[in-house]
């Protein structure tokens, strides 16, 4: 069966820094793109970054832009979101997913529609 389970939420206090990893399992990492969404109370679920599955240039959400960086090691089946900066807007459940790559087509990688493999989810709470 296909995992994705992230771990590294937690309590941190504006301005303090926060790494969130995505272990995968039971799927080929590199022929997956990869994405972290979170999702706050009340809010629907939200783009954050995708990293493609070659590693190259990653795609983020202007909110988290030049704060958040997104990494992946696919030796080691794991993608990471090193968060700094925090605020108490990026308080919410952060989820990692996955989608695999196309050949000779291409699909919106900031639409969550387009995953087929999503994690548990990891809190992170940014206090004020």
């Amino acid at each position: 069966q296909v995992q994705l389970v992230e771990s590294g939420g937690g309590l941190v206090q504006a301005g303090g820094s926060l790494r969130l990893s995505c272990a995968a399992s039971g799927l080929t990492f590199n022929m997956y793109h990869m994405s972290w969404f979170r999702q706050a109370p009340g809010k629907e679920r939200e783009f954050v970054v995708t990293i493609t599955y070659s590693g190259g240039t990653p795609d983020y959400a202007d909110s988290v832009k030049d704060r958040f960086t997104i990494s992946r090691d696919n030796a080691k089946n794991t993608v990471y979101l090193q968060m700094n900066s925090l605020k108490p807007e990026d308080t919410a459940v952060y989820y990692c997913a996955a989608t695999i790559r196309a050949f000779g087509t291409s699909i919106d990688l900031h639409d969550r529609h387009n995953y087929r493999y999503w994690g548990q989810g990891t809190q992170v709470t940014v206090s004020s």
